[in-house]
């Protein structure tokens, strides 16, 4: 696998914003902790994780909470070192309650492509169940699945 590191161009960018969106679909904690630098610093709404240990057990609770969690993530901009990106999940809660959560996050990235601060700002939106986009099996998104700008969101 090629690593992927600073100075971003539009191509890496896109191509590390879809691995970043393909390790959170995996909803596993471990794999998705590896992506952050072992002293990765974030800001996730309110909440402040610090370290790989605390973000594995961010990342537990979370999809233990947002049950059939599927994300699209969209570059929006990006730098030498940073990325920027919005994004639109789904999933509901232990009651059958449908939601959309739309974010922003804003992403530093060491010299060897870990990430080093994230910050991510999110709303959730209740929706029906008829009223849903992503319909993909859990895991990856396909390929040819369509983005949040195709789907308007």
């Amino acid at each position: 696998m090629t690593k992927i590191a600073p100075p971003f161009t539009l191509e890496s960018a896109k191509e590390k914003v879809r691995l970043a969106e393909d390790g959170w679909n995996s909803r596993d904690p471990e794999k998705v902790s590896l992506a952050y630098t072992p002293d990765s610093h974030w800001r996730n709404r309110a909440e402040f994780v610090n370290g790989r240990g605390p973000i594995v057990a961010f990342l537990s609770r979370k999809w233990a909470k947002e049950l059939d969690y599927r994300l699209v993530k969209e570059l929006f901009a990006f730098t030498d070192n940073r990325i920027s990106v919005r994004y639109a999940y789904e999933w509901h809660d232990d009651s059958g309650n449908w939601f959309r959560s739309y974010g922003n996050e804003n992403w530093e990235y060491d010299s060897e492509g870990l990430m080093q601060r994230r910050f991510s700002c999110i709303n959730d939106v209740p929706i029906k169940e008829a009223d849903r986009k992503f319909h993909w099996p859990l895991g990856r998104r396909p390929d040819d699945h369509p983005g949040l700008s195709d789907l308007g969101l």
